[in-house]
């Protein structure tokens, strides 16, 4: 080995920009988050010579020119003056690593002016070498870096293609616009432009400025504050049948700095839980608040980890938020808008008075849901084995005595009525209505099974049925464990079990709802189902349950079995989905229809 000594600032730089440069993307991040930091509102981004030429120009304010050497060399930076500030972070950038690492590896010519001054300064920079003079120019900074990696082949010869390289600036460049919707940023690409936001319309308009308009319709809004602990959690989910085939589109800030945090890619997903299908997922936006000493970024140069001094509370504060957003559905139930007698429509108790005024957006689903179910009766008539009995207790508010249920049910289901004209069904299988924006088409099976589920989840005691005569079921060894060591939570559902022999086994009761089941079939479907998640033995004999309970398909229903699932369905929580993730209903815009016959002019 030979004998030690001292590298050269270059080298040191080179080194050092393997970390914070990883491809031409990790230039346009830094400079861009330069940029932002220097309280930019325009930023226009350039990219040439297969992307290994990238001009940022912006409107900041400017590098003083006493400075200038200063802000090229390493661990020299304006955002922190000493340790402390490292918990106690308000900016993108603070490390003083990104410029040095830059001009280590490429040329770099910078033209900046501050307001204070009636000229600029040109500063170019090479092999770290940094030479400057004055210059005219606007107040802003122009960053031009130029032949990337040149003077590390190595790391030039592991680039992808321009295409490949350019579409990871292009994911940054969306990241960051949608984390600053106030600064207007627009990307071109040899002289085209691909990406350009306003920085006027706040993030409603950069959504539909990189993605459309279409897509913002399929999204719902989600805003929720923690004042006590100064959180707060604001942007945009998408709707339980609108997905993503990857996680591509999980677009997650904090404090408006993207990030790769499993604590909060954790937390949308549970939100999401039995609300999509398995390998899908939805489209997300969303910017965490949080006081800059509650976390620490400094765990990566690429700053996009995070770490929570209270994990388990931010967890809960973003699923719940997502859960929130998900359920803004039922604030499209905007006929049940004056209630009498009914104080528990409010999220809280009413002050007594008998007749209340219910604002859209404090409708109290939960509450319809339970009012509607009352009226259960399904009619039989062309289908004896079209089973589902729901019996629940009223929800009803303390002045109940003077309610005429009755009639106020009726009103409710009116109402519905008139915004649902059944049209009837098709295959026997889906319910077709007809709404003024177009035509709706609704799995039968799959709506009732949602109502069930949530139904059966919001019980403490549901309805079970005993069994005079019962099958005695052969088990195995492992379901036998399963079954013993998990015998109150079948009860919860209203199942009850006695073992016979270590293998076998036969049903005292059954949930009411499933009393015309085979019980042999409902544990077979529920083992099945499994599949080794034991610690979710729970949920998947809640799903099981209304599976099984839910009208099926290819059965034939009258009018009044068709409202009665619709008028339930439309009261769920979460009616995009049924349980297992499949998508309950279709709207064809009649825009769509009237302009396949060319009925649009």
């Amino acid at each position: 080995m030979g004998r030690i000594q001292q590298l050269s600032k270059n080298v040191i730089n080179q080194i050092a920009a393997g970390e914070v440069i990883e491809r031409p993307a990790s230039v346009v991040k830094e400079l861009v988050e330069n940029s932002i930091d220097a309280g930019a509102t325009k930023i226009s981004i350039d990219i040439t010579n297969e992307c290994r030429n990238i001009r940022v120009a912006d409107n900041g304010s400017g590098i003083h020119p006493d400075d200038i050497v200063l802000a090229f060399s390493k661990h020299a930076t304006s955002k922190i003056n000493c340790g402390e500030d490292l918990y106690n972070i308000h900016t993108l950038g603070f490390r003083g690593e990104a410029l040095a690492s830059i001009i280590s590896i490429a040329k770099v010519t910078c033209t900046t002016r501050t307001k204070d001054f009636d000229y600029g300064t040109k500063v170019v920079c090479e092999n770290s070498e940094v030479k400057h003079s004055e210059t005219g120019c606007a107040v802003g900074t122009i960053m031009q870096v130029d032949n990337l990696f040149y003077n590390i082949p190595v790391r030039l010869k592991f680039l992808k293609s321009e295409k490949t390289e350019f579409a990871y600036i292009s994911e940054l460049v969306t990241s960051i616009a949608l984390s600053n919707p106030k600064v207007s940023i627009e990307l071109k690409n040899n002289g085209k432009t691909t990406i350009k936001t306003d920085g006027i319309n706040g993030l409603d308009g950069v959504i539909k400025n990189i993605y459309s308009k279409d897509l913002f319709s399929n999204l719902k809004p989600v805003q929720k504050e923690d004042k006590l602990s100064k959180i707060k959690i604001s942007g945009y989910i998408s709707t339980p049948d609108y997905t993503r085939s990857s996680k591509k589109d999980y677009h997650i800030f904090v404090n408006h700095r993207t990030v790769k945090c499993p604590v909060f890619i954790k937390a949308i997903d549970m939100a999401y839980k039995n609300s999509i299908p398995n390998g899908k997922y939805p489209f997300v936006v969303l910017d965490l608040e949080i006081p800059p000493e509650d976390i620490d970024i400094n765990v990566h140069p690429t700053k996009k980890e995070v770490k929570y001094k209270t994990p388990n509370q931010i967890f809960n504060f973003i699923m719940t938020s997502v859960q929130q957003g998900i359920n803004n559905y039922g604030q499209n139930i905007d006929h049940f808008k004056k209630v009498t007698n009914i104080s528990d429509f409010r999220e809280k108790e009413n002050d007594g008075n008998d007749d209340v005024f219910v604002p859209e957006n404090q409708i109290n689903t939960k509450l319809i849901k339970n009012v509607l179910e009352n009226n259960t009766g399904y009619a039989h008539e062309k289908n004896e084995t079209f089973q589902p009995q729901y019996s629940q207790k009223p929800v009803f508010s303390k002045s109940q005595n003077n309610f005429n249920s009755g009639t106020q049910q009726s009103f409710i289901k009116e109402e519905i009525k008139q915004r649902d004209k059944i049209i009837g069904q098709y295959k026997d299988t889906y319910i077709l209505i007809e709404l003024e924006e177009g035509l709706e088409i609704i799995d039968q099976h799959i709506a009732d099974e949602r109502y069930i589920y949530e139904t059966l989840k919001e019980q403490h005691n549901p309805a079970s049925q005993l069994l005079f005569v019962s099958d005695v079921i052969n088990i195995d060894i492992k379901e036998s464990e399963i079954i013993k060591e998990n015998l109150s939570k079948f009860k919860k559902f209203g199942y009850e079990i006695e073992f016979l022999k270590d293998n076998e086994i036969i049903f005292r009761k059954v949930p009411q709802l499933l009393s015309k089941y085979n019980p042999k079939e409902i544990l077979k479907d529920i083992l099945e189902n499994i599949e080794g998640d034991i610690d979710n033995l729970e949920e998947k004999i809640l799903i099981t349950t209304s599976c099984k309970a839910a009208v099926k398909a290819n059965t034939p229903l009258n009018l009044f079995q068709m409202e009665e699932i619709i008028t339930r369905w439309r009261g769920c929580k979460n009616p995009y989905t049924c349980p297992h993730g499949r998508p309950i209903s279709k709207i064809l815009k009649h825009s769509e229809i009237a302009g396949f016959f060319m009925r649009n002019k």
